[in-house]
């Protein structure tokens, strides 16, 4: 079972099999593997609820998910894991209401079919009133251009500008990027964005929109992602539930600060106590250590020699996502299908992206009732500021160097926010319930430097026998990317052998 720091028993110094630091889904993923393997599993987790940004929370009497609401169906690895867990039947697709891009020329329609904002059908009607006459033939060319055009393209954004033109990048792909990556399409690594992209390429001559169609034509069938019933955060409850069913212990409030390595070949962890009130800190034993969290590299330096102390991950843009639950019958039609994605240079909102919640997903449309909607808007880019700066103006939320407003002035923005991006006025009064979360380190941005260091920390860890790394700052964003190479994780520890007798 989960325990707080200050309420658990103690876990002792020895003993332990296995301990997993994180646990967000990749170290819960990890656990559950080393669990079910008979191992004795401890994991660490210093906030105060597992899930790390697979979270829910009550907002108006609904339960919603407080950070990601489905997952890539690509490789199939969290269906099967979904399936492991009982939750297969559970499993559902978005509505197929599409969803549309805020822009300085005006909102048109993303492209139904496509990757990360690459269109598969560039000339295709809808997306004739995003890119403009001029940007859907430029796009086209894509279909004619020697192969040899953009082969020798870094970023994504590089890639896409020279097979389809710029309109392509900055009304399609630049509002995707933002949203999925809070990055910006010229700082990602192709292979890193866009996982078997440039393989598809070349297998299609060169050109983009057939290796869009490619990809899509080799994925489960249905669409490229979907959901829960009841919301993603029940994927975390599950895993916790089937770790401590097979013998594992989930200690929150409680963070790894060293790792060294002791006379018998052990790990002797360090953690700090951050429960209320606090427990003194204590060293814990095991024989496999599994670090699922951005910090891996500041907790393994020194350990045996290795050098981490000069890595420099990816932060991740710091994200805000704002829920409103709102009484507004006028949102009925979903007037942006299931959501909208804002472009670059766009002044007229703060926000980067709206999802219409209601309109995405019918399971809340079912619980919120009828003329009830569930709106979810996300702030923060990169590039930005901290999403949110102590010390605001307490009347009107104002500070500097254009940070987000706190209290009801940042509620006040998201539905003014929201009333931009869907074409309806929406007012305090409609308003029944509001959610403010703030994610940290949820979005690495997957940059050839950020690829470098993930890459140093990985060859430091392949000389470490015993220790595993895992997590999306490592494997990537997304579930897709993330379970399997937890998975890959837990069982190179499996075969660890049992450290020397004293």
């Amino acid at each position: 079972m989960s325990h707080d720091a200050a309420t658990a028993p103690d876990p002792g110094s020895s003993g332990w099999e296995a301990v997993v630091v994180g646990a967000g889904v990749a170290g819960l993923v990890a656990a559950r593997e080393l669990a079910r393997a008979g191992l004795r599993t401890l994991v660490l987790e210093e906030r105060d609820a597992p899930g790390g940004a697979v979270r829910g929370h009550d907002v108006a009497g609904l339960r919603l998910d407080a950070g990601a609401d489905s997952y890539a169906t690509r490789n199939g690895s969290v269906a099967a894991l979904l399936a492991d867990l009982g939750l297969a039947d559970d499993v559902v697709a978005p509505e197929p209401r599409g969803a549309w891009t805020h822009l300085t020329s005006g909102d048109g329609p993303l492209p139904r079919t496509g990757l990360l904002g690459v269109p598969a059908y560039p000339l295709a009607r809808d997306l004739r009133a995003t890119l403009g006459t001029a940007g859907a033939l430029r796009a086209a060319l894509d279909l004619v251009l020697p192969a040899r055009v953009g082969a020798d393209a870094a970023t994504l954004g590089a890639l896409v500008r020279a097979r389809m033109g710029r309109a392509v990048v900055d009304r399609l792909v630049h509002p995707v990027v933002g949203g999925v990556h809070a990055a910006d399409p010229d700082d990602l690594a192709v292979d890193a964005a866009a996982p078997g992209l440039r393989e598809a390429v070349a297998a299609s001559g060169g050109s983009l929109a057939r290796a869009v169609r490619r990809l899509r034509a080799s994925a489960p069938a249905g669409t490229a992602v979907e959901g829960v019933r009841g919301g993603m955060h029940r994927l975390v409850d599950a895993l916790v539930a089937d770790v401590t069913a097979h013998g594992g212990v989930l200690l929150t409030r409680t963070r790894a600060e060293s790792v060294t390595r002791a006379s018998d070949g052990t790990f002797v962890v360090g953690t700090q106590d951050r429960g209320r009130p606090p427990r003194p800190s204590r060293d814990l034993r095991t024989q496999r250590l599994v670090l699922a969290t951005p910090g891996a590299a500041a907790v393994l330096d020194g350990l045996d020699g290795a050098r981490l102390r000069d890595v420099r991950l990816d932060d991740g843009a710091p994200v805000t996502l704002v829920t409103l639950v709102l009484d507004e019958p006028a949102l009925d039609p979903a007037p942006r299908g299931t959501g909208v994605l804002t472009g670059p240079g766009v002044a007229d909102v703060r926000a980067k992206a709206l999802t219409h919640a209601t309109a995405k997903w019918g399971w809340v449309a079912d619980a919120a009732g009828p003329g009830r909607h569930v709106v979810r808007l996300s702030y923060g880019r990169a590039g930005e500021g901290p999403a949110d700066v102590p010390g605001a103006d307490a009347a009107t939320g104002a500070t500097d160097a254009g940070a987000l407003p706190t209290g009801d002035a940042l509620v006040d923005l998201a539905l003014a926010d929201a009333s931009t991006l869907l074409g309806v006025p929406l007012h305090r009064d409609a308003l029944r319930g509001s959610a403010v979360v703030r994610w940290t380190q949820s979005l690495p941005r997957p940059s050839a430097a950020h690829r470098t260091a993930v890459a140093a920390v990985r060859a430091a860890v392949d000389a470490l026998p015993g220790v595993a790394v895992c997590g999306a700052w490592a494997a990537g964003n997304g579930l897709a990317s993330v379970v399997p190479d937890a998975r890959t994780a837990a069982a190179s520890l499996l075969d660890v052998p049992e450290p020397d007798a004293p």
